[in-house]
């Protein structure tokens, strides 16, 4: 249902799926995402190779995160309600990406830590969905859960998401081998301790 309420917000005046495109359009790698179209699956992706990378490069702690979460790069729900091809994949691609970004935020699969993600996604992105997750998914807290939320949480997520570079527009394929910290300092991103 979250994912049917991403798609169909997502072209709601002032079409912010349009916006996150045409922000892709304007960035050399974004351009050759939209032109590559790179998906990320277990097909796609060489979880073993990955496992067998140095501890601290970004493939390998990509893979310790999905293993410590008990999912896989195939837990994406596809695009169905978008019919422009490249919209949805831009979509598609946000929703693939989603373990990028805890991998570099290192914010863990807690209900809080999620709608931080989503904070950080709503200053990147400007989706609705995160917007909307943003504002109400904080009621399901408890009043620890949300204290921490808006005092440690929300305050990063403003700031990381709108001083890092987009991360759409950036071709994580090709960064397995990097420094996690190294590939955080590129894109300016602070980790969330």
């Amino acid at each position: 249902m979250v994912a049917a309420l991403g798609e169909t917000t997502s072209m709601l005046p002032p079409f912010a799926l349009v916006s996150l495109r045409d922000k892709m359009l304007k960035d050399k790698t974004g351009r050759r995402i939209l032109r590559d179209k790179p998906v990320i699956n277990s097909s796609t992706v060489d979880i073993v190779a990955l496992r067998r990378l140095p501890d601290g490069s970004f493939g390998r702690e990509y893979v310790r995160f999905l293993d410590d979460q008990k999912v896989s790069p195939d837990t994406r729900v596809k695009v169905h309600f978008i019919d422009d091809e490249e919209l949805a994949y831009v979509m598609q691609r946000f929703r693939e990406c989603h373990d990028f970004f805890h991998t570099l935020t290192n914010l863990p699969t807690t209900v809080e830590a999620e709608l931080a993600l989503k904070w950080f996604e709503m200053m990147q992105t400007g989706l609705p969905v995160a917007t909307i997750s943003s504002f109400f998914g904080h009621f399901s807290l408890t009043h620890e859960e949300r204290k921490r939320l808006f005092e440690k949480y929300v305050p990063w997520a403003l700031q990381c998401g709108l001083q890092s570079k987009l991360l759409l527009n950036v071709y994580f394929e090709e960064c397995w081998d990097m420094k996690l910290d190294h590939l955080r300092k590129d894109l300016g991103i602070l980790a969330i301790k």
